[in-house]
């Protein structure tokens, strides 16, 4: 039994529970819940959009790409730094006229009610769904430490993140990111430097056995109009593109991401956060690959089966084979990157139900017949049982993502789907006039009809869903107000 690991571990998680719920006494307002009095500094920010960016499906996930393959897929970080240009020139501009709560505000200034429901309900469906993936991938880490069933597992790490987020709100949100970005940096690489110890050569001989195998290429500059091009995942267009368009989606139109953005103090803080936070992604996207080398190297030696599913390689090794009090540790910090993630998925999710859909019909209905349930405590209240109610939805789609295949991959997967018209419909609405809320409606709706399309009778590669979603979202929208003629608003 590895007690001193297991204390480890539970120290941890009783720790971070008390740390996020001591914000409880500062949450006096929707503007305190949601967007943590736009009090936190950019450099918080910007640990918190890394840690809302990483979740237990890139600390497993990845690990598990460079060892069965090579570093091709840092050509999509590439194209985040991209997406990162484009969303402080086009985007922050607009967020911070105004005060905003989600990014679906935007969409209701530019075209009106119906569309910014439209994209409020597709953001909460598409973190629903790309959460619970996320959710059964923190489960593998769990059942693997103690020994537990999924269900068990899942159902742990939900309840824990729900009571500090529930008590906490933005502010517990945005701190426990910064503290659990550098426990799960940290124990990569800690993990790193005790499997390149266990390795006979050290590194020398894991260049030469990595080189023979071809772990190290980075680039495919390959290009040619053809299926295949368009089939690999990681190619550099794809990742320079297809991560330009997916991260211009994720950070520019997800409430997930955007609720960051829209906590900074000022725009030019914004900008820092957003900007900084591409580094520390480089990095550490980077250190899990080199992981994922090592174990490569590390199995080849020994001659082993690699364990199944591919994604529970890290963990398992951790777990199994690093010193007392180290594995815990380490164990400790992949669940730092889960309930990071976990936390601000709860908090978008209800930030987006209580502003986007309660409020707006509560004020409307409520006003004039009874003022109290119009108020900000009333609200308060409602944003923290909405909490709870989506931490249920997260636990039941986490079950039924137990099915899933590469869970780093089917996260993307998911999310790529719903991106692709979430992002032309902002575009339509940043960079032109005529196009009106009935045109751009009927566009995001075609546009997401294609992608499922493509997601199931094409062999399409997912680095190009939102490229693709985009486009035909975008061009639908403005050539539909050709016809439609609709009065602007």
């Amino acid at each position: 039994m590895h007690y001193l690991d297991l204390a480890t571990i539970a120290l941890y998680l009783i720790a971070i529970t008390w740390f996020g719920a001591h914000f409880r006494k500062s949450q006096r307002s929707l503007k305190d819940y949601f967007l943590g009095g736009r009090n936190a500094p950019w450099w918080a920010i910007a640990l918190s959009i890394v840690s809302a960016e990483t979740s237990t499906l890139t600390v497993i996930g990845t690990p598990a790409l460079s060892f069965s393959g090579n570093f091709r897929f840092l050509q999509v970080v590439l194209g985040y730094l991209l997406a990162r240009i484009v969303i402080s020139t086009l985007f922050l501009p607009q967020y911070f006229r105004g005060e905003m709560f989600t990014a679906y505000e935007l969409m209701r200034r530019r075209f009106g009610e119906r569309i910014r429901r439209l994209t409020a309900a597709t953001f909460l469906v598409l973190r629903a769904l790309a959460e619970g993936v996320r959710v059964f991938a923190l489960s593998i880490v769990i059942a693997i430490v103690l020994g537990t069933g999924e269900i068990v597992s899942i159902l742990v790490i939900v309840c824990l993140t729900l009571f500090y987020t529930f008590e906490g709100g933005m502010t517990a949100v945005i701190w426990t990111d910064a503290v659990q970005m550098f426990l799960y940096v940290g124990g990569a690489i800690l993990s790193f430097w005790v499997i390149l110890q266990q390795i006979p050569g050290g590194w020398a001989h894991v260049a030469a056995l990595a080189g023979e195998a071809h772990k190290f290429q980075m680039f495919d500059f390959r290009f040619a109009w053809t299926p295949e091009f368009f089939s690999r995942s990681y190619s550099f267009w794809a990742g320079l593109i297809g991560g330009c368009f997916l991260t211009t989606a994720s950070h520019g139109t997800e409430q997930l991401l955007v609720q960051r953005l829209l906590a900074a103090k000022t725009e030019q803080q914004s900008r820092a956060a957003l900007l900084s936070s591409w580094v520390v992604i480089f990095f550490q996207f980077a250190l899990f690959l080199f992981i994922g080398l090592l174990l490569y190297v590390h199995y080849s030696d020994a001659r082993l089966p690699a364990p199944q599913p591919a994604d529970s390689i890290y963990p398992k090794f951790v777990w199994n084979s690093l010193p007392a009090g180290a594995a815990g540790l380490v164990i400790a910090a992949i669940l730092a990157a889960g309930m990071s993630n976990l936390s601000a998925a709860l908090n978008a999710l209800a930030s987006t139900t209580v502003m986007d859909f309660y409020k707006p019909l509560v004020t409307l209905r409520n006003q004039r017949r009874n003022p109290r349930q119009s108020s900000d405590a009333h609200f308060l209240g409602i944003a923290r049982w909405a909490t709870v109610v989506w931490g249920v939805i997260l636990f039941l789609v986490g079950l039924v993502a137990r099915r899933v295949g590469s869970v780093l991959e089917a996260g993307l997967t998911i999310a790529s789907i719903l991106y692709g018209s979430l992002l032309g419909v902002f575009l339509l609405g940043l960079l032109t006039k005529r196009v009106q809320q009935n045109a751009a409606m009927i566009a995001m709706i075609a546009g997401l009809a294609l992608m499922i399309y493509i997601r199931f009778e094409t062999s399409i590669a997912f680095t190009w869903y939102v490229v693709i979603g985009t486009v035909a979202t975008f061009s639908t929208g403005y050539v539909l107000s050709l016809f439609l003629r609709e009065p602007r608003k």
